[in-house]
């Protein structure tokens, strides 16, 4: 399967002829009966020590099957030979810091970054001391005891793309981590530039309807056993019913994503001769930093769309206070329209000069555009923005 559309209808359902089912199963269960002791022992002991199966599930907290169909199909889409889910993004992120720490005792990251990968990393929570660097300095940051890079691209909330592979040679063999949640596998895939790890907050395009929380790190088999490690020692477990709705929500995926996309791109345009906005950050308008990737390393421009108003804080909160189609709510990647304002939400637990240093200012607006009616939408923010 050549294409990502056909995969992403096709992935993790190798089995279903075998079952003679058509549709994903749902396993809850939370334990699974051990009649053979030694065969439970040598089970129990392979999954705690990061193994993808053993003969025995034992303990739903070591392995669901119906995470592990999910998983198997992220791991097609993103053309690694494993994936990792977890009951949230953050549990992702955290298990990765975790495994990383076996390497080395320091991480370098690269601003911005989703708000709470900034807040975690810079809190120093998990013993990790970060230090923050330019993408193009990443070379000359690198130490003997550097664990993990980090980037994010296109990065929340500024849509500022990264040269993975530029990233990835600079690095060296220090491993990176790439939050890929804004690209999708359909229309990034940093694992084949390189990158060890691939990060998505499942929760946003891959469930693509806000009803699960969730995230998967595409990986190799040594990363995907250390973080197997990680999960089943914390108890990050993605739900069984997550993994469901991820799974029955992939076969979408490249349709809700392309349908978006062709939105975003209408409504970019528009926002940006419209006399309320100072400027609208989206790639093919090449008002973001490395616009050039988004027609070699991204497949498109995305479905994201960032603008700063003319009239700085006021004018957010007013626009949100008067849109009727688009919801103003944090999180994205959903089938419908969210706007939403990273200053005084998403990006708050940022200091106000680093939010201002990377442009997160308080006219800025994020929104992440959904499927309906390119004209319903812009019908919507107009009459907002005219208000």
């Amino acid at each position: 399967m050549s294409y990502p559309q056909t995969r992403a209808v096709h992935a993790g359902r190798d089995d279903f002829a075998e079952l003679g089912v058509h549709a994903p199963p749902i396993d809850l269960s939370t334990t699974y009966p051990v009649r053979d002791l030694d065969q439970g022992t040598a089970s129990f002991d392979a999954l705690v020590g990061g193994a993808a199966e053993a003969a025995n599930p034992i303990y739903a907290r070591l392995f669901n099957p119906t995470v592990a169909r999910f998983e198997r199909a992220l791991a097609e889409l993103e053309g690694t030979s494993d994936a990792v889910a977890f009951a949230s993004g953050m549990a992702a992120t955290t298990a990765c810091l975790l495994a990383a720490r076996q390497r080395g005792s320091h991480v370098l990251a690269v601003r911005p970054l989703y708000g709470t990968h900034d807040h975690l990393l810079e809190s120093g929570l998990l013993g990790l001391p970060v230090r923050w660097t330019e993408a193009d300095a990443i070379g000359d940051e690198i130490r003997a005891d550097t664990a993990l890079v980090i980037i994010e691209t296109p990065s929340n909330p500024t849509l500022d793309l990264i040269d993975i592979a530029a990233v990835v040679a600079a690095a060296g063999e220090v491993p990176v981590m790439v939050d890929s949640t804004f690209a999708t596998p359909v229309l990034q895939q940093p694992a084949s530039l390189g990158a060890q790890l691939v990060l998505h907050s499942a929760t946003k395009f891959l469930g693509g309807h806000g009803d699960v929380i969730a995230g998967v790190v595409a990986c190799d088999g040594e990363w995907a056993s250390a973080l197997r490690q990680v999960r089943a020692a914390t108890g990050g477990l993605l739900h069984p019913l997550g993994a469901y709705l991820l799974h029955r929500g992939l076969p979408t995926l490249a349709l809700r994503v392309e349908r978006a996309q062709e939105n975003a791109t209408e409504l970019a345009r528009r926002l940006g001769a419209h006399g309320a906005v100072r400027k609208v950050f989206y790639p093919s308008l090449g008002t973001v930093r490395n616009a050039h990737l988004a027609g070699t390393q991204m497949s498109g421009p995305g479905t994201m769309v960032s603008f700063e108003l003319e009239g700085g804080h006021a004018a957010a909160a007013a626009l949100m206070r008067r849109v009727r189609i688009a919801t103003p709510a944090v999180s994205l990647g959903s089938v419908d329209t969210l706007i939403q304002h990273p200053a005084g939400l998403t990006h708050r637990v940022l200091d106000e000069r680093t939010r201002e240093h990377h442009g997160i200012t308080p006219g800025l607006v994020r929104l992440s555009v959904g499927i309906e009616a390119v004209e319903d939408l812009w019908a919507d923010l107009d009459q907002a923005l005219r208000a």
